[in-house]
């Protein structure tokens, strides 16, 4: 379980490569070294970021996971929580794609919706199941403000990233009779592998500074997060702009 100043002793890393995923792990461990379930592809990238929690002190093991094969995705997560409890799950994987095929060419806009919506609910479902019966934990769902009002230079991406945090949201109310806390993450621009070579937006932010607003909201049981936090203002904002103004 999560210990009286916070730390987990496990966590389960769904996406075992993301960037942000992985500082979060890092920012955990920090206080207590964590027992850690990376969840991803197998590759040279999950075998690297394997070694870089291995330096941090955690005990580290991985799982064959394919965000699109959803019939395997309760098994998945069945192994994650054979080998004990798992206090902190982090769903972190996602695409960004390019918008101008996605909402032209149907296999493309198909692999984001799979991964980023599909993928996500697949997942969230399970979790929930062995969460419910494990009776305690935390959940953390890294949506973004693209979800919040999809603009005409991603508004596919932000389509699946809308119907993503509108499950999670509510799987927060659905999982919190069972002692559960779901935190819903809104990040901005962050500087990872996936933006890389794009313009960053206002309020652009880095995997740590995520991470340090993730652990302080799991810590806090907080249910809501954006990174960073002006982008609540910012995007209430945003959200009651005439649609005819460009964004």
């Amino acid at each position: 379980m999560i210990d009286a100043v916070g730390n987990p002793q496990s966590i389960l890393l769904l996406g075992g490569t993301s960037e942000i995923g992985l500082a979060i792990v890092e920012a955990f461990a920090a206080g207590r070294p964590p027992r850690v379930v990376l969840a991803a592809r197998p590759s040279d990238r999950l075998d690297a970021a394997r070694r870089r929690l291995e330096v941090a002190g955690c005990a580290v093991e991985t799982l064959d996971f394919d965000a699109r094969a959803v019939e395997t995705h309760a098994d998945v997560v069945r192994k994650a929580f054979a080998g004990g409890d798992i206090d902190v799950a982090i769903v972190a994987f996602g695409v960004l794609g390019d918008n101008e095929k996605a909402w032209t060419e149907v296999a493309a806009a198909l692999e984001l919706a799979q991964v980023n919506y599909t993928g996500a609910v697949s997942v969230g479902v399970a979790l929930a199941e062995r969460f419910s019966e494990q009776g305690h934990g935390a959940l953390v769902a890294l949506s973004s403000v693209a979800g919040e009002r999809p603009r005409r230079a991603n508004f596919v991406y932000g389509s699946t990233k809308a119907g993503m945090d509108a499950f999670y949201t509510g799987l927060t109310a659905a999982l919190r009779p069972h002692g559960v806390t779901v935190t819903v993450v809104r990040p901005g621009f962050v500087h990872t592998r996936m933006t890389e070579g794009l313009r960053p937006a206002p309020f652009s932010t880095t995997p740590d500074a995520v991470a340090s607003l993730v652990v302080d909201a799991v810590r806090t049981r907080k249910e809501r997060v954006w990174a960073p936090a002006p982008l609540r203002f910012v995007m209430s904002a945003v959200r009651h702009l005439p649609r005819r103004l460009p964004l």
